[in-house]
């Protein structure tokens, strides 16, 4: 699925079924989650991405969102630091990623290129977990 083509529909509306309300006692987390269902995905921002991808939700329609926009801004401060939508992305299950080769080597290309000095500023053990995300993507093929 091209999540560009459905960027006026919504979550709940590409990745059914629709989510039933949260309960009455639901974390500010699922509350969230399940509000940024019903928005449209063309409405969605990087913290919105970011937050989904963390908990795999509709992940064939909001990783490619987000890799497209990590293509651009790779170090994008999403929502707590720079480059946490990076480490959230490269974090995603291999099997989401299967989905996307296109997106995944042009991703592992972007971070390959990225300074020593740009990954120094990213929290202990992420280039680590970078270099996993393009070892993965090498031996996969």
């Amino acid at each position: 699925m091209n999540p560009l083509l459905h960027l006026g529909r919504t979550l709940d509306e590409v990745d059914p079924p629709r989510w039933p309300a949260p309960d009455a006692d639901a974390t500010r987390l699922v509350r969230t989650v399940h509000e940024l269902r019903r928005s449209k995905v063309g409405d969605l921002r990087p913290g919105d991405l970011r937050m989904l991808v963390a908990q795999r939700v509709a992940l064939h329609c909001t990783l490619p969102l987000a890799a497209l926009l990590l293509l651009e801004e790779p170090l994008l401060d999403a929502t707590f630091y720079p480059g946490d939508l990076l480490l959230t992305a490269a974090g995603a299950p291999d099997s989401a990623w299967a989905l996307l080769p296109d997106l995944r080597t042009r991703l592992s290309e972007v971070i390959a290129a990225l300074q020593d000095a740009d990954l120094a500023e990213l929290p202990r053990g992420s280039t680590g977990e970078l270099a996993r995300f393009i070892g993965r993507r090498a031996t996969q093929h």
